[in-house]
């Protein structure tokens, strides 16, 4: 059995970074402990294409291996999809939809017209990444509004954990760390919920 198990399901489109985002916060709840799961599942891959990944994290280790059905968080980073995928599916109301947004949760609410009556957390991820990484690349913002919302890893310890895989991953691109983090702090004191 899995103690304290936390499940996420991710919905962007390809080339947005969700996937990557998702790997990121199995990194990292690793590095803190857990026992995890990231994995995307794959439809027709093209950019642009909805895409649908997966984080599954808990205390102990975890035996159960499919796709998450009933997560505790749905983390959009297109609100396109809105429209077209059914992002509340399974939802729980204790958890949180989180999506990538420069409108209020009221008016998320309002689109989604009665399909979830949980906590929505709103976070201008395109302003922000624009702001800090000079491009539009919603995965980091969104990644930390996820482990903020969901509190599933101690703040302190995810920022210092995502430097060093940012250190890891841009080696001879300081200036991409340094964007990346700038873009984790800000979303850890932007975002919104309802």
């Amino acid at each position: 059995m899995c103690n304290n198990m936390v499940e996420f399901r991710w919905h962007g489109r390809g080339g947005q970074g969700a996937k990557t985002a998702c790997l990121f916060l199995a990194e990292a709840a690793f590095n803190s402990g857990k026992d995890v799961q990231g994995f995307p599942e794959y439809g027709p891959e093209r950019m642009g294409a909805p895409i649908t990944a997966y984080n599954r994290i808990s205390d102990s280790h975890c035996k159960v291996h499919s796709n998450i059905y009933n997560p505790d968080y749905v983390v959009v980073v297109d609100e396109t999809l809105l429209k077209t995928v059914n992002v509340t599916k399974g939802l729980s109301k204790e958890g949180a939809l989180i999506i990538n947004t420069n409108r209020t949760a009221k008016e998320i609410r309002e689109e989604l017209n009665g399909a979830y009556e949980g906590k929505i957390c709103t976070v201008d991820a395109e302003k922000i990444s624009v702001e800090t990484l000079g491009k539009y690349f919603p995965n980091t913002p969104m990644l930390a509004a996820a482990v903020k919302v969901s509190k599933v890893i101690e703040t302190e310890q995810f920022i210092k954990d995502m430097e060093e895989s940012f250190r890891q991953k841009f080696p001879t691109k300081p200036h991409l760390v340094e964007g990346n983090m700038q873009a984790l702090k800000r979303t850890l004191k932007e975002f919104k919920a309802d």
